[in-house]
């Protein structure tokens, strides 16, 4: 049976509807960064999205071709994330979605060497005649966090957010937006499919003991 990062790693994909706090080690991401409101029609966001797929899954058929990836064992592709912010705003203003700026990504099994991404985006490069060269291979910890489920649609997580800062209230924490600590949302539903009100999509938010 193929891995599922989802199911191995409950605690970063599949919280509970309530704010806890989690400590999310270093990852390797195959990343695409860009700004804009991801819902244009044709827009930067929905290319790169394309393009993220188009790496992740050329490494995961790399067993059916000849270059051999050490380490190598079955699994499925985990789920699309995105990093937002905005400039002068801590946190995210869901009023003002074309001031957005994004790093969209999907994790990188561990044994993706850089090596190993650089052969994925030549080999997919010359399969697909497409452009990948604003794919870039992104090494990130995010550190202490905390992070809540959210069911319905993504104009609606304002309230889940709410949820989490008042946890961090109670709790003697706070957000800690710094040094390129980022809100970090990560969709396990597939918004073609998926009604917005049944939607799941993981919040992130980097957080300190307070006062430190």
């Amino acid at each position: 049976m193929a891995f599922d990062y989802k199911k191995e790693y409950k605690e970063y994909y599949m919280p509970k509807n309530k704010p806890e706090i989690v400590n999310v080690p270093e990852m390797n991401y195959i990343a695409v960064r860009g700004m804009g409101d991801p819902n244009e029609e044709g827009g930067t966001y929905k290319a790169a999205i394309g393009l993220l797929y188009g790496i992740a899954f050329t490494i995961k058929m790399s067993k059916k071709g000849d270059h051999k990836i050490e380490g190598y064992f079955d699994y499925v592709v985990p789920p699309l994330e995105g990093f937002w912010w905005q400039e002068g705003i801590e946190g995210i203003d869901y009023t003002k979605k074309d001031q957005f700026q994004w790093i969209s990504v999907i994790r990188l099994p561990d044994f993706v060497t850089k090596a190993d991404f650089d052969w994925a985006i030549a080999e997919a490069t010359s399969k697909k005649k497409m452009d990948f060269s604003q794919v870039e291979f992104w090494t990130v910890e995010e550190g202490m966090c905390v992070q809540c489920m959210h069911i319905g649609s993504y104009d609606e997580e304002p309230a889940t957010i709410e949820k989490m800062d008042q946890y961090l209230l109670e709790n003697g924490y706070e957000n800690d937006f710094s040094n390129g600590r980022l809100h970090h949302e990560i969709y396990l539903s597939d918004a073609r499919r998926v009604a917005p009100e049944r939607r799941k999509t993981v919040i992130r938010h980097p957080i300190r003991v307070k006062g430190e």
